[in-house]
């Protein structure tokens, strides 16, 4: 390759590594999971012997959309040759590839809560029980690490943890989100919820575990009678 050209494409690939901060290429090979051939490659303004793959990882180690990726690297002096074509289907492979890891990127951290809420259900589930025991008993040694957990219940918020009632709450009877501990009930029966539950989006994960309200029935005293003599 022509000296010049070398050093143009050498240039062009350092100028974009300092945009981002990127000191060499071992630091880009590790951000944009190309090996160090491939980015010799493109220093030597071999860029578009890359596969469409090496293409969307070269942009995204390099924070760029792959169009612009390639318009970097457009030799000024040579633009002779018509590569529209080949470039609309590298941007549609691309988009492809994209959508590809974007859906793999959402399916993962999905999985990943998924995995980690059911790693936790007992103490999801016992939780917010025994902080209520705590907070009417505040002498007990357990209400001093209330505190503590407050960080993950605003994580499983983040990822859209929602809780089904609170615990020691009148609530009417829904078998679509009650669970009844104990006996029987209609639906809007007064129950009251002893144990939390949860749905994670549109998905019910455990259903409020709920027992029937007592109702103490006044005791009926007898009615005294007076003896009536004629």
């Amino acid at each position: 390759m022509n000296e010049s050209l070398y050093k143009y494409h050498r240039q062009k690939l350092e100028q974009l590594m300092a945009e981002i901060g990127c000191k060499n290429l071992e630091e880009l090979s590790q951000l944009s999971g190309l090996s160090s051939w491939q980015l010799q490659r493109v220093r030597h303004g071999l860029i578009a012997k890359l596969s469409s793959e090496s293409l969307v990882k070269l942009a995204n180690g390099l924070q760029l959309p792959v169009s612009d990726l390639l318009a970097h690297f457009q030799i000024p002096t040579i633009g002779t040759e018509d590569r529209s074509g080949e470039l609309k289907i590298l941007e549609q492979e691309y988009q492809n590839l994209q959508q590809k890891l974007d859906k793999q990127k959402e399916e993962l951290a999905a999985e990943f809560q998924s995995q980690s809420i059911e790693a936790i259900e007992s103490w999801l589930v016992q939780w917010p029980t025994a902080e209520a025991v705590a907070r009417k008993n505040p002498d007990l040694a357990a209400v001093k690490i209330l505190s503590l957990v407050k960080p993950i219940m605003q994580l499983l918020e983040r990822w859209g943890v929602q809780p089904i009632d609170s615990v020691g709450d009148h609530v009417s009877y829904d078998p679509q989100i009650h669970q009844l501990i104990d006996g029987q009930a209609a639906i809007g029966t007064p129950v009251l919820v002893r144990y939390r539950g949860y749905r994670h989006g549109e998905k019910l994960l455990y259903r409020a575990r709920v027992s029937l309200i007592k109702v103490e029935m006044p005791e009926i005293q007898p009615v005294e009678t007076e003896n009536v003599t004629a």
